[in-house]
This record gives structure tokens, sequence and C-alpha cells, in this order.
């Protein structure tokens, strides 16, 4: 499993970072063949490379968020969530206790599509025209890495468990990827009533994707652009806000 990050408070203090990375995942059923810390993995595996990329303070991630969509699932099991209120509450927390520190600006790394309610709290965050918390990958950025990796499937065949999640952990943590991605493809690409129905009501087996087409060299790509992609962003909050 991905290591804790092992900065100190000495590295802190030499660093003075001025932006922290909270990376956030989910603990939910990903099929047969990825482990259900996968979200977490991928959320902070993005936040160790954009750390030492640019030089930010990397928090341990958020393991357990919003998975509701994939409770009720009798066959695969496991799955836990808590609710959107208590996420925001501890988001939030974590923003307090970085402030009285004197970190003023907090990023989520989010890898969970399900944790909807991200948006809006940093919305709310940044209202009053201060520049105090991002989110990051957003759907763009998603789809910029698929193409960086030349992969076969797109955002929307490709939800869960799929080609780039599987590439992903194929390239950072093969020892965690089963055998039997080569041949748990799912099709589903109509949700209309994702909400209501669930992931029960589109697959039987916990995938909607084509995990067969991942490899390792397509997760390292869509990584890489990843990682460069933050730039942008990190730009926007070391600019002064206009009034």
């Amino acid at each position: 499993m991905a290591q804790l990050p092992s900065i100190t408070a000495a590295d802190i203090a030499e660093m003075n970072p001025p932006i922290a990375l909270l990376p956030v995942g989910s603990w939910e059923q990903h099929g047969d063949h990825l482990p259900l810390a996968t979200d977490a993995l991928i959320a902070a595996t993005i936040a160790n490379r954009i750390a030492s990329r640019y030089r930010l303070l990397e928090l341990p991630p958020v393991t357990i968020a919003c998975s509701h969509e994939h409770e009720n699932m009798p066959q695969r099991p496991g799955t836990v969530s808590i609710s959107a209120t208590t996420l925001a509450a501890l988001i939030n927390d974590v923003y307090a206790s970085l402030a009285r520190s004197g970190i003023h600006k907090l990023i989520l790394v989010n890898a969970h599509g399900g944790n909807y309610m991200l948006s809006n709290l940093v919305q709310e965050a940044n209202v009053a025209g201060q520049r105090n918390m991002g989110l990051y990958p957003g759907r763009s950025d998603w789809e910029a890495a698929r193409a960086a990796a030349r992969m076969e499937s797109d955002h929307v065949s490709d939800m869960h468990a799929g080609e780039l999640e599987t590439s992903i952990l194929l390239s950072e943590h093969p020892e965690l990827v089963r055998d039997s991605f080569r041949n748990g493809d799912f099709e589903a690409t109509e949700r209309p009533h994702l909400l209501v129905l669930a992931m029960a009501g589109y697959t039987s087996t916990g995938v909607i994707g084509k995990p067969s087409a991942a490899t390792a060299e397509k997760g390292a790509l869509a990584l890489e652009s990843l990682t460069e992609r933050f730039q942008p962003l990190l730009q926007l909050f070391d600019e002064k806000p206009t009034s």
C-alpha cells in the first residue's frame, strides 16, 4: 500500500509551504481485480507527485468518503461511506487547523467521482473573493490524462475500475492488481438514473469500463499529465485576487 507522507515538522519549517494538498479517496468495491482502497491510493499518488514537483505540503489521504452508490451490492461487499455533511466537516476542520499553523490555502486532490459535494464546498470557501481552497483534478484534466496515455476508452464508458484506474495501479502498485482485470470488462454506457438505482442498477460485477485495455505504461503517462496540468491551478493561488 502507499506509504503515508514521511515529512517531519523540521522539513515543514524549512520548506514553509504556502499550500497543503489533501488527497480524498474512498473505501468502495472496485470489482474483483482492484482493492477497496483504489481511489485513496490514486489520490495519494497524484498528491505525492504534485507535492514533490511544486514543493507543497502533502497531507495523509481521506480514505472513507461518499460512496453510497456502491452500497447495497451483496455480491461486492466491503464499501463503507460517510455522509456528505461529515466529509464537509472533516475538510473544514482540516482547513481551520492548517490556518492556525499559518497555511491558509488547501487544495483537495480528489480521485472519487462520487464525492460530488466537494465542488460546492470549494465554491463556498472562495465566495468572498479569496482563493482559499481548490479542487483537482477536474473532468478536463482526467480527459487530458486519458488522451496523453492514448487510452482506448473515454470518461463516460470507463467510469469505474476500468482502463484508467487499473492502468494507474499497474504503474504504481502492480502487486495490488489481480489478473482478473484481463477479462473484467463490463459495458454500461447509458446510466440515466444512477442517483436512484446506484451502481447495482447498471453492473453485476461492480465494474463499468474496460480494464482489459490497461497497462502500466498508460498509467505512468496519465500520472505525468495530471502532474503537469496542476500548474495553472497553482498559479491562480500565487496571484492576488482582484476585488
